[in-house]
This record gives structure tokens, C-alpha cells and sequence, in this order.
């Protein structure tokens, strides 16, 4: 249960930082709205996940997926440059991901 709140704080993550595009420096009532909403839930799942698991894989985790998944939500839908070399940095985040569940 840890692991799928984990992956939760993350989603949310990707959310928030996704959202910050969309609140144009806060200027805008509901993007903010929904940024910081998913921006409070990401924070508490992550917070649930780490009573269990260990605070460096947890917090390693939830940066690591939501960095990775903001990366490719921008490349596929907000017009983010796309190159081999951004997607073999993505994969090594990735990688490192689960080699921090695996090792864990």
C-alpha cells in the first residue's frame, strides 16, 4: 500500500508541476487553484508512503516519476523540445526509480 500511495504523490506531482504553466505566475484563479490543491494532496500521500518507507527512497521516488513524467507530458503535449539525449536522461531517472523499489 506504501508503494501505490507513493505512485499517487507522484501522479500529483506531475499535476502540480504540469499546472504551473497554466497559472501564468498565479495570475489565474482556478489553474492556481488546482495547482496548489495537487500540489497539498502530492505533499500528504508522500508524507502517508514515508511513515512506512525509507524517507530517501520515498522522496527519491516521488522526484524521480514526477520529474520523469513532467519531462514527457511536456515533450508529447506542451511542445517540449524532444532529442535522444533528453529521452536516455528520462530513461536513467526511470531507471534509477526502479532500481530504488527493487533494492528497497
Amino acid at each position: 500500500m506504501p508503494w501505490i500511495l507513493l505512485l499517487l504523490a507522484a501522479f500529483f506531482e506531475i499535476a502540480w508541476a504540469i499546472g504551473l504553466k497554466f497559472t501564468e505566475g498565479f495570475t489565474r484563479l482556478w489553474p492556481t487553484v488546482g495547482t496548489v490543491t495537487a500540489l497539498v494532496v502530492s505533499v500528504l500521500l508522500l508524507g502517508s508512503a514515508a511513515k512506512t518507507l525509507p524517507i530517501g527512497t520515498a522522496y527519491a521516488v516521488w522526484t524521480g516519476v514526477g520529474a520523469a513524467g513532467t519531462v514527457v507530458i511536456g515533450m508529447m503535449f506542451l511542445g517540449d523540445p524532444v532529442s535522444a539525449a533528453r529521452l536516455t536522461c528520462v530513461s536513467l531517472i526511470l531507471a534509477g526509480v526502479v532500481g530504488l523499489k527493487v533494492f528497497s
